[in-house]
């Protein structure tokens, strides 16, 4: 059973920074393409940014180019970069891994903007 894990969540102001980590528990994480979503309160789940196991990445259009994706093979990590956060940004961010017909998430980590 693949698990993931997310840590970096937190209270930022608006403006600020943060950067989340998905560890994945397989060495065959380099096979699996990997996805962060955010559910805000009382919203659907929703496709932040993806990254296959090529390294091509994808975007949501409302965090072009504040959010970068990436990924460390070696320590069979994700990671998403979010910079200049909005209050909209708030809500809880998951990752998940998408190996074949398996679909594999995380717990979750919070992250809050707000002043």
């Amino acid at each position: 059973q693949v698990q993931l894990v997310e840590s970096g969540g937190g209270l930022v102001q608006p403006g600020g920074s943060l950067r989340l980590s998905c560890a994945c528990s397989t060495s065959n994480f380099r096979f699996i393409n990997m996805n962060w979503y955010r559910r805000a309160p009382g919203n659907q789940r929703y496709l932040v940014a993806q990254i296959t196991t090529e390294g091509n990445t994808n975007y949501a259009d409302s965090v072009k180019g504040r959010f970068t994706i990436s990924r460390d093979n070696a320590k069979n990590s994700v990671y998403l970069q979010m910079n200049l956060l909005k209050s909209e940004d708030t809500a809880v961010y998951s990752c998940n891994g998408q190996w074949g017909s398996m679909d594999y998430w995380g717990q979750g980590t919070q992250v809050t903007v707000s002043s």
